[in-house]
């Protein structure tokens, strides 16, 4: 990415920094916007690693993930750090900071997005699916698998936890694609325009304010959004600590978690709907 590659740790001056440029991975790809450090066109490629999710195809996920910075941008020297398969850079502007951590890997915890406003408070961030050409569509889904064990207490590593709901992303190719928004110091937005009825197992019927095709969040300054995919999607796990200073991507809990899955292909009505308000 910005001509380099390998380990490096370096300050890219502003002059050279494009509007828009690419980092390209082996496992992952995307594009930022200098000024703003969104990302579009985040996909997974296709490859023989053992934990590939692709089936073999160039699988989108996100069209954008945009912060909403109320008019402030993002012009200093870039900072960036390639350590192996770990992305690290940061950039500043005036009362502005965002640092981007992701991880070229099959799947796992990839990615992470960190705003910081001079004036301490929160940051809309805006998830926007792919649009992508017949069943690569990505969607969110309400995961069945957990809403028929919510409530349920389940070990996790040394300890418990309650099983959630939970809401992840699919498409209609690949039975092992399977991807969900990790936020921390953050929360998302409800949507009344995209209201699903969802049965839970007592036979009650929730309404899920969630679109199908986007998700909003309010990140607290120094907050993070996530993306965690494969099993670390459909893992019961608790919810991240609130952390605002120097939060890391989220490691494999390696077996330490019970892991419910999800349906392929997923049933009409656990998907939420309409895509967009």
């Amino acid at each position: 990415m910005l001509g380099r590659s390998g380990d490096v740790e370096v300050d890219v001056p502003a002059s050279s920094v494009p509007a828009r440029f690419r980092v390209q991975g082996k496992y992952v790809q995307f594009d930022v916007v200098a000024a703003t450090f969104a990302i579009e066109n985040y996909a997974f490629l296709p490859t023989t690693n053992p934990l590939d999710m692709t089936s073999g195809v160039a699988t989108p996920v996100f069209a954008s993930k945009t912060p909403d910075h109320r008019g402030l941008a993002l012009n200093s020297v870039i900072e960036l750090s390639l350590d192996g398969e770990v992305l690290e850079m940061q950039r500043f502007g005036p009362g502005l900071s965002m640092k981007i951590q992701a991880k070229d890997c099959a799947q796992g915890g990839v990615f992470q997005m960190e705003p910081e406003r001079g004036d301490g408070t929160a940051t809309v961030i805006t998830h926007t699916l792919a649009d992508a050409p017949g069943n690569v569509l990505p969607f969110y889904f309400d995961n069945a698998r957990f809403r028929a064990r919510e409530g349920d207490v389940v070990p996790y590593k040394d300890t418990t936890v309650v099983v959630p709901a939970r809401i992840n992303i699919a498409n209609d190719f690949s039975p092992r694609f399977v991807a969900r928004d990790s936020p921390q110091v953050a929360q998302r937005i409800p949507e009344p325009r995209c209201s699903t009825p969802i049965d839970t197992r007592t036979g009650a019927i929730v309404t899920v304010q969630h679109c199908g095709g986007q998700s909003k969040w309010s990140v607290a300054s120094g907050g993070r959004m996530g993306f965690v995919s494969g099993e670390d999607a459909v893992e019961v796990a608790p919810p991240a600590t609130d952390c605002t200073r120097r939060c890391q991507a989220q490691n494999r809990v390696r077996g330490r978690a019970v892991v419910l899955g999800f349906p392929f292909q997923v049933p009409a009505d656990d998907r939420l709907r309409p895509r967009f308000p």
